[in-house]
């Protein structure tokens, strides 16, 4: 029997403290575009990767389930100066 698992949904309003924390840890976060947005850096150490990881699993963790936030989170992100542009043929 599949068991059911109840995971705490983010709030709208929780948007910007979320935002602040994964950038607190060392964590990359912008929009892509107008409809997308991504998490992480490329140019950690695997030491830093392994610990941002965890802390970011704390974060995912407190804050809840997101998905259906991610218009709002990539509005946010745009109102902040934290986006990234991509042209038609995947260039900036």
């Amino acid at each position: 029997m599949a068991q059911s698992i109840n995971r705490r949904l983010m709030k709208v309003n929780e948007i910007p403290a979320f935002v602040e924390e994964v950038l607190r840890i060392g964590c990359n976060i912008c929009a892509v575009g107008h409809d997308k947005y991504v998490l992480g850096d490329a140019d950690l150490s695997r030491a830093e990767y392994e610990r941002v990881g965890r802390e970011l699993d704390k974060i995912e963790e407190a804050y809840g389930e997101r998905d259906f936030l991610k218009s709002e989170i990539v509005r946010y992100l745009r109102s902040i100066g934290r986006y990234v542009d991509v042209g038609a043929d995947g260039s900036e």
